[in-house]
């Protein structure tokens, strides 16, 4: 019978003689019932709307304690700052990560899946984990660079263009 993710932290906290604190509970709730990927501070923010007693350091440790049970996984969207998301229970997927606004969107598409054990299949080689970010630009953001590239046409490209300052004070 599969486990909750209570229950596997409890077992992995057990195995490591740690504590499941009354915190740890607390925060592993708060990271459950969230809908989004999560950096630290932004977990941070959540559990101390609902729990103010808990600081930051606790949330840190405990993330990283998901982490090594297995209910959460980080992710890095390229912009220097790790998320973390669930991975208890949460299906395999991918995802589309957009330069311009930074939105993320998970896709699963069970031929890339297939297409990837081929290509271990056939290298001889044996999968342990595997990721697919793919960066670019979501729809929202192609089509606001259309209307401003088309305001821009439309006024003649007249706009002075812009200052450049470097970091040691020159401007161009």
């Amino acid at each position: 019978m599969p486990q909750t993710a209570e229950e596997t932290l409890a077992s992995y906290l057990q195995f490591r003689n740690l504590k499941f604190t009354r915190q740890r509970r607390k925060i592993l709730e708060v990271f459950l019932s969230a809908d989004s990927h999560l950096t630290t501070e932004e977990l941070h923010q959540r559990v101390r709307a609902r729990y103010p007693e808990i600081g930051h350091t606790t949330v840190f440790r405990t993330l990283k304690l998901l982490e090594e049970a297995g209910i959460a996984r980080s992710v890095d969207f390229g912009d220097k700052r790790i998320r973390y998301e669930r991975e208890y229970h949460h299906a395999h997927h991918d995802h589309l990560i957009c330069r311009g606004c930074g939105r993320s969107i998970e896709v699963m598409d069970p031929e890339i899946e297939r297409l990837q054990r081929e290509l271990c299949r056939r290298n001889g080689f044996r999968p342990e984990a595997h990721r697919l970010e793919i960066f670019g630009l979501c729809a929202s953001c192609i089509a606001e660079r259309s209307n401003e590239d088309s305001t821009e046409e439309s006024t003649g490209g007249t706009e002075p263009s812009p200052r450049i300052e470097d970091r040691s004070g020159v401007t161009s």
